[in-house]
């Protein structure tokens, strides 16, 4: 008989089982994610956490030597990985239709379905039970579970555990950033950032109003900020800035003057916009400097080509990651110069007025902070003083040039010290109103 000529040869029948295998793989996962997706919407709350328990979780304090706990089967053959992404991707498809629909307490069950006692408890389990609990195990003890728990955490809890929990907000950014995640995670990521991005900003503004009232309760709203008292005279510095000489006015005609420019230029142009009218620039001229030749170096090869949208955003992304960190992991040295020579606010006015310039640049500088954040979390508060000032002051000057906020500052009384170069804050009063929303 005439061999096939398409049939396999038998040195390689193990890449075909694999092949199958993955593909049999995917098609499960697919109509796992698809039966969610359906029930989701239909099925009470309740409901949705029997099946959910039904297919992961229930079976795992089995003792017969020949049960394979729900889903676990298709995953057997070394696919740990692939069952933390179907476990991870139906958790957030099953968040995402809950905090649509403010069912938020569902959630913290949901979470909490993987460390019940019984996947704890040591049993005389066989070998394939007690692989599948090792790996519930592991998926518990990884990024991944820590990222789901920050569903879970309440807004006003966050400060009552460890000091990175108060900025979870660019956490959840850089997950939804991250397109190694599934679209609900990113979609889920995004949304909860945005929902405590917004309650900052409220209990800023409700903060403002009632700190300046003497008939108001000052207990009513507390202070979302951690720097205290020296808030409300941040806020004012900040707000100063406003008018004919603000950050938004020089920002525009900055972008109308670099127009056609081309790369080599720009930078230039770049380094001494972003330094303009900083306070004490003698202080931070070596710093200036510094920056100035990190970013001359940087793509000289394209140097002569004109700047467009492309290359004027990933400049600014440059302009960020010098100032932030360079590798995703460790602070970049002009972050650790500008923090621990006291320029906290010179270097979040630098990156406010890079982000005026180019909006599209504001996820990638929230998750650079994100990556800060990773990398000082194994130290204690109290050695990370640089870092905590610095998104304080991220916090509220972001929040004053938030789209739905306008800030705006009154002058009350005459100022004893109007001939004195030192302007007396103490005669101005801040108000906030908020705005609708145009961001859709």
């Amino acid at each position: 008989m005439t061999a096939n000529p398409l049939s396999i040869s038998d040195e390689e029948p193990d890449y075909l089982a694999l092949n199958s295998r993955q593909l049999n793989v995917q098609i499960a996962q697919e109509e796992v994610y698809s039966f969610f997706v359906e029930i989701v919407k239909k099925l009470p709350p309740g409901d949705v956490l029997r099946e959910f328990k039904g297919l992961f979780i229930d079976g795992l304090d089995s003792e017969h030597s020949d049960y394979i706990p729900g889903i676990y089967g298709i995953f057997l053959d070394d696919n740990e990985q692939e069952l933390h992404n179907t476990l991870k991707r139906c958790c957030y498809i099953i968040i995402n239709n809950w905090k649509t629909n403010r069912k938020d307490k569902y959630i913290q069950e949901l979470v909490n379905l993987f460390v019940n006692d019984n996947l704890k408890t040591k049993t005389q389990n066989p070998a394939i039970v007690k692989i599948c609990k090792t790996w519930i195990g592991n998926f518990v003890n990884s990024k991944d579970y820590q990222d789901l728990k920050l569903f879970v955490t309440k807004h006003d809890e966050l400060s009552k555990g460890h000091w990175a929990n108060r900025y979870s907000s660019y956490l959840l950014i850089d997950q939804s950033n991250n397109d190694k995640n599934s679209r609900e995670q990113q979609e889920a990521a995004r949304q909860l950032s945005k929902q405590i991005k917004d309650q900052f900003k409220f209990e800023l503004a409700m903060y403002i109003a009632r700190s300046q009232s003497a008939v108001s309760s000052k207990t009513r709203y507390t202070n979302p900020s951690i720097l205290g008292d020296h808030t409300l005279r941040l806020i004012k510095a900040i707000v100063l800035k406003r008018g004919v000489f603000s950050h938004e006015n020089i920002a525009h005609i900055f972008i109308k003057q670099t127009e056609n420019q081309t790369l080599e230029e720009f930078k230039i142009n770049l380094e001494k916009y972003l330094f303009f009218s900083v306070e004490n620039p003698e202080s931070v001229e070596s710093l200036r400097q510094q920056f100035a030749d990190s970013l001359s170096l940087w793509k000289t090869d394209y140097n002569q080509e004109i700047i467009n949208k492309e290359l004027f955003l990933r400049t600014c992304n440059r302009v960020i990651d010098c100032l932030t960190t360079e590798n995703c992991k460790e602070p970049s040295l002009l972050f650790i110069l500008l923090l621990t020579q006291g320029h906290a606010l010179t270097l979040v006015i630098i990156l406010l007025k890079i982000i005026l310039i180019c909006l599209n640049s504001r996820k990638h500088l929230e998750s650079r902070i994100a990556h800060l954040i990773r990398f000082y979390e194994q130290y204690p508060e109290e050695e990370c003083h640089g870092l905590i000032n610095f998104i304080e002051i991220f916090n509220i000057t972001f929040a004053i040039y938030a789209e739905n906020v306008e800030y705006n500052l009154i002058k009350m009384e005459e100022d004893e010290q109007s001939s004195n170069s030192q302007l007396n804050l103490d005669a101005y009063r801040v108000f906030s109103q908020m705005k609708v929303d145009r961001q859709k």
